[in-house]
């Protein structure tokens, strides 16, 4: 058996997932990690995005992340986050409707148009579009 670490999913509503990981993939503030038994204690912000996890005995599971904080220890991972949802769970129309609706207010040229509010719109639909592809790519294997 590989060498493995404990890792906790919390949102805000509940724990998404608790378990032993034998490798974690996350998007951190400062770029992509790669978090394996034994990694250096670190704290750092997560971009909104996917997470990969390398569960024991090689199965990938895929989690949508609205951004958060990561705090790697010795024996735990934990990532909180104000929305975590489970690949499997996204739902591909919505996220495409947000993504046109978001890019259709950026293409507009009126002053009442909230840039910011459509940008943050348009990241995580398209961050959620993109975890859905990487999850739908590894079980097609």
């Amino acid at each position: 058996m590989a060498i493995s670490v404990h890792l906790d999913i919390v949102s805000s509503e509940a724990q998404i997932f608790s378990g032993l990981v034998e490798m974690l993939v996350v998007t951190g503030s400062m770029g992509e990690l790669g978090i394996l038994p034994r990694h250096a204690p670190l704290l750092t912000s997560i971009k909104p995005g996917h997470i990969k996890v390398l569960r024991q005995g090689g199965r990938e599971e895929y989690f949508y992340v609205s951004g958060g904080i990561l705090e790697v220890q010795p024996d735990i991972l934990t990532i909180l986050a104000d929305t975590v949802i489970r690949a499997a769970d996204l739902d591909e129309a919505a996220a495409l409707q947000s993504k046109t609706a978001a890019e259709q207010l950026l293409s507009e040229k009126k002053g009442n148009v909230d840039f910011s509010t459509a940008l943050i719109q348009l990241t995580r639909a398209t961050a959620q579009l993109r975890t859905l592809s990487l999850y739908k790519s590894n079980h097609r294997k």
